[in-house]
């Protein structure tokens, strides 16, 4: 049996369960066959945070898929009340569909960018993830290579940073600079003082700057500009999955000057023009210049991936494949009849980002 590894145990409130059921004969059947290439387990869905747990707690890497978004986030808290917050994440899902020409919220894609820095970068926390929740559709849709290497912006407290860097980096990460912050994702300048709504967090963060010496921050409410508490950091994740890089805006220009009048062609000519538009993530294939990559892609090494309720993943997986399918049929047929297409088909393959089985 692999010797047990233990877990930091921050807002574990269940830890005691956990080793209190650690000794059960299935649970060590579980954690002494956990090389093996598949194993099928049944039991009921009160037992699904105790099997991830033991798996983590000896030392495997743990991707726990879901069908729904609402079991992912049930999961979640469950497995983090066995080991620990700090430990436990949940990668949600866009709630547009690839090809659409809609962007994902801020708010998940911040978190999605948050956990997928960590991942590629455990040793930035005290404590690298052992447990990543997602559901299926974060799993069969695939999505930029390398976004975990994008870097946040991060401020503390007594450090130094150039503040016209600073003011560059957040608007290179999609912020949205405005005079007054009010929404995630945005960002506003006062003389030495940096108000922004990272898309992970629950209120705005007021930076002051003192020459380029960071001497306060503190959270504020976007109602009345009140402060609510100190802060000793700011954590600013991307938030936007595509970036306005120079490579993105050449290649935009590039198709722009082929593509024919209409929606995908003005969302071209925004995208080489450095501002961001609703939907371009649409056009990431096209866009990217690098290959796709896939959840179990960017997993740590000898992670166990533990479907909780297969068949019903499978079914929703198809249903997912299926959507995505009909939306672009739809698409082919309208272009025909010389409507707009909600994505121009005829000119861009874009099949790279399609959902797979």
């Amino acid at each position: 049996m692999p010797v047990a590894t233990a877990l930091p145990t921050t807002s574990a409130y269940l830890s005691g369960l956990l080793e209190a059921v650690l000794p059960e004969p299935s649970l060590r059947e579980l954690v002494a066959r956990a090389g093996a290439p598949e194993m099928a387990l049944l039991g009921p869905p009160a037992t699904r945070p105790l099997a991830v747990a033991a798996l983590a707690r000896a030392g495997h890497p743990v991707l726990a898929v879901t069908a729904t978004d609402r079991e992912a986030g049930e999961l979640t808290a469950e497995v983090a009340d066995v080991l620990g917050a700090g430990v436990v994440a949940e990668l949600p899902s866009w709630e547009t569909l690839p090809h659409e020409r809609l962007s994902p919220r801020v708010d998940t894609v911040g978190r999605r960018l948050a956990v997928l820095r960590r991942l590629a970068h455990p040793d930035e926390l005290a404590a690298p993830l052992q447990v990543v929740v997602a559901t299926v559709r974060s799993l069969i849709q695939p999505m930029l290579a390398g976004l975990g290497e994008i870097a946040p912006v991060r401020l503390r407290v007594g450090q130094e940073h150039d503040f016209d860097d600073v003011l560059a980096q957040l608007a290179d990460l999609a912020y949205s600079r405005v005079d007054m912050v009010d929404r995630r994702g945005e960002f506003a300048v006062r003389g030495g003082i940096v108000d922004v709504f990272p898309p992970t967090a629950d209120h705005p963060l007021r930076v002051e700057f003192w020459g380029d010496e960071v001497s306060e921050i503190r959270t504020f409410a976007v109602a009345d500009q009140r402060t609510l508490a100190p802060a000793e950091e700011l954590h600013a994740p991307p938030c936007r999955e595509l970036l306005l890089t120079d490579p993105v805006r050449a290649r935009a220009a590039q198709l722009a000057a082929h593509a024919p009048t209409g929606p995908v062609g003005e969302l071209l000519e925004k995208v080489a023009a450095g501002v961001p538009a609703e939907g371009m993530e649409s056009l990431i294939p096209v866009l990217a210049g690098t290959e796709l990559a896939l959840l179990t892609d960017v997993m740590p090494r000898g992670t166990h991936v533990l479907l909780a309720d297969p068949e019903r993943i499978r079914a929703r997986a198809a249903d997912l494949v299926r959507t995505g399918e009909e939306f672009l049929e739809a698409s082919w047929m309208v272009a025909a009849g010389g409507g707009a297409a909600p994505v121009d088909v005829a000119t861009l393959d874009l099949s790279a980002s399609a959902y797979r089985s």
